[in-house]
């Protein structure tokens, strides 16, 4: 039977428990509604049997929900006999981990339940999941929902939606009114729905660096550390650099501070995560003299002082990221009690340099790794499970506060959110338990208990997928914007993907190859699967169809640059193919995400388009 994350103890018995129709579950003193109504569902799903659900005692035969004072916080023991079944938590988070842990028993076993004792607790309090709500997709309500039940039946318990613009700030609309923001409704209902499943809907909006679309504004380009932001035409590469705000201008800490105390209204989470990352032109603009007069990590970190006592005088503890101070660890001790830096790393091999120097300063932290799927068509579930693994390697080792787990979308966030699943789950399985599973059995694992693919396949394959990515989504863009925009450091020339790395007739070829192997090999999974995850393979075929387009792509403009006939018939066919892959891609996008900036990765794909078609263009170099 596999649980995903492995429970500290289990010890199994004899017999096991026959569900029947005659079975109550039954909530004792002190039990919420949910982890009740939970397992009613499970249950009438994979056993088929409608259970009523009430308070008071349980019977022999009987579902018992109890809390238990001898249990700690967020510990569980799930007892099943064959006479009865007793869930003890020794809070609500605890129960309902208990359930959800039954629930996975259910899913395998049916009305039939061998018979097991589980202790259970995490090694880790919090265990996060961060997702990129701003830069490509902003996915809609009930998509969101669907991620917050994830998070539940995984045992994480807080999640955070990365925000710059994509809020309807009320007095902001030259911000927002090219996007489809969230709204302070759809905040607050999911923030309930949040609450009901033990998760931590934590506020987390750019407060210093990062805020592209704020201060490319007319309304606000002056308080932006580099001047004309507003002139500047839009970049996918662009915009993660040069949009700092003014720490000099008196303007800025009351500007700043107003749209924090309107976001955080929205929430109930103690803790509010200020980002302040990346601020890579700090200094070198309208504050170069405040910078030269007290140096660049002391006026990056007076700044930050300034919004976390903001947040603090209003019951909030701080958190933002580390990457600036963990130049200087001994500065954050001028921060507020209770501030925690998020420590964050994404290689395979990420090395502990960072999280032992935060912590040999004293200073509290997360450990943040990632699922690894920025720039890219399908994530690097292979960087991921290593990243994820080592990190929370690191965070055991230096006892950190949490993790929190990261789904950036750099570029677009042109990967599908399914996509990011087996990651997630990484991050939930080996931050709740430190013993090792090998790769392979964890993703054997997650394909059955969450694909329900009965032939263990499915994850393996989603790994191998996007190592046949030759000229990658983020090589589109940069020879895009360098053409077009002439963004200085972008590789002007596709010759050079050939010289350094991957793209020549062979390897496109092999590359072609291997993905028709793997999208046969990802059908015959399907019939494995229970039909109501079989959805994925649709996507997975869509990526992978991507994939190999643009790698052709790739093909026919190196071909070009090397002063090759290119057959107009097949340049006019590939830009046909891109043309009817988007199309496919913008319905499975408009499934589960608001428009958002899907125009933007329209502007990409076209001009590709017409560049195969020999379009002219006024395109700078």
């Amino acid at each position: 039977m596999i649980l995903i994350p492995k429970p500290q103890e289990i010890t199994y018995g004899a017999g096991s428990f026959e569900c029947t129709f005659g079975t109550y579950i039954v909530c004792g003193a002190g039990a919420e509604p949910f982890p009740a109504r939970r397992l009613k569902e499970c249950i009438l799903q994979w056993a088929g049997l409608g259970l009523p659900v009430v308070k008071g005692q349980a019977r022999p035969g009987d579902i018992g929900l109890e809390l238990e004072s001898g249990l700690r916080e967020q510990e569980y023991r799930l007892e099943v006999r064959p006479e009865g079944i007793r869930v003890l938590g020794g809070d609500g988070a605890g129960l309902l981990y208990g359930v959800q842990t039954l629930c996975q028993m259910v899913e395998q076993q049916g009305a039939l339940i061998p018979a097991v004792t589980v202790r259970d607790y995490p090694e880790i309090a919090r265990r996060g999941y961060y997702l990129d709500e701003t830069r490509g997709r902003v996915l809609k309500l009930e998509a969101l929902k669907r991620i917050a039940d994830r998070l539940s039946r995984y045992k994480i318990n807080e999640f955070q939606l990365y925000v710059e613009h994509t809020y309807l700030f009320r007095d902001l609309s030259e911000m927002w009114r090219d996007t489809t923001p969230l709204t302070g409704e759809e905040i607050m209902e999911l923030d309930d729905y949040c609450a009901e499943r033990h998760i931590d809907l934590v506020p987390s909006l750019a407060s210093f660096g990062h805020l592209y679309t704020l201060l490319s504004t007319k309304s606000h380009e002056d308080l932006c550390e580099l001047p004309d932001a507003s002139s500047q035409p839009f970049s996918l590469w662009d915009r993660m650099r040069h949009h700092t705000v003014n720490v000099s201008d008196d303007r800025t800490l009351p500007f700043i501070k107003g749209m924090l105390e309107e976001y955080m209204a929205l929430f109930r989470s103690e803790r509010f995560n200020l980002c302040a990352d990346e601020t890579f032109d700090l200094g070198k603009g309208r504050s170069s003299e405040l910078a030269a007069e007290k140096g660049v990590h002391r006026i990056y970190v007076d700044y930050l002082k300034e919004l976390c006592r903001f947040l603090t005088e209003r019951g909030k503890k701080p958190m933002f990221w580390g990457d600036v101070i963990v130049g200087e660890p001994e500065l954050a001790k001028e921060l507020p009690e209770g501030t925690m830096c998020l420590t964050w790393g994404y290689a395979p091999d990420q090395r502990e340099e960072e999280s032992r120097r935060m912590a040999e300063a004293g200073v509290p932290q997360y450990l943040c790794p990632g699922v690894n799927g920025w720039d890219q068509w399908m994530n690097l579930l292979g960087d991921s499970y290593l990243n994820i693994t080592r990190m929370c390697g690191y965070a055991r080792k230096y006892h950190a506060a949490g993790i929190l787990n990261t789904d950036w979308g750099d570029m677009g966030h042109v990967n599908q959110p399914e996509h990011s699943v087996p990651g997630m789950i990484y991050g939930a399985a080996f931050s709740w338990n430190g013993e090792e599973i090998s790769e392979e059995e964890i993703n054997r694992q997650i394909s059955v208990l969450e694909y329900k693919d009965g032939s263990g396949c499915l994850t393996g394959l989603m790994r191998e997928l996007p190592g046949c990515s030759c000229y990658t989504w983020h090589d589109a863009v940069m020879l895009r914007e360098f053409m077009v925009l002439g963004e200085p450091g972008v590789e002007p020339d596709i010759r050079s993907l050939s010289e350094s790395r991957r793209i020549d007739d062979g390897k496109v070829q092999e590359a072609g190859e291997k993905l028709r192997k793997l999208r046969r090999e990802l059908k015959k999974t399907a019939v494995c699967m229970d039909s109501t995850e079989r959805g994925l393979i649709h996507q997975l075929d869509l990526a992978a169809e991507g994939m190999d387009t643009w790698n052709n792509v790739g093909m026919v403009l190196l071909q070009s640059a090397e002063g090759k006939t290119v057959e107009k018939g097949c340049a006019f066919a590939l830009a046909q193919r891109l043309e009817n892959w988007f199309m496919a891609y913008k319905e499975v996008w408009r499934k589960t995400g608001k428009e958002a900036e899907l125009s933007h990765i329209a502007e990409v794909v076209f001009w590709y388009a017409d560049l195969l078609r020999g379009r002219k263009r006024k395109d700078r170099r």
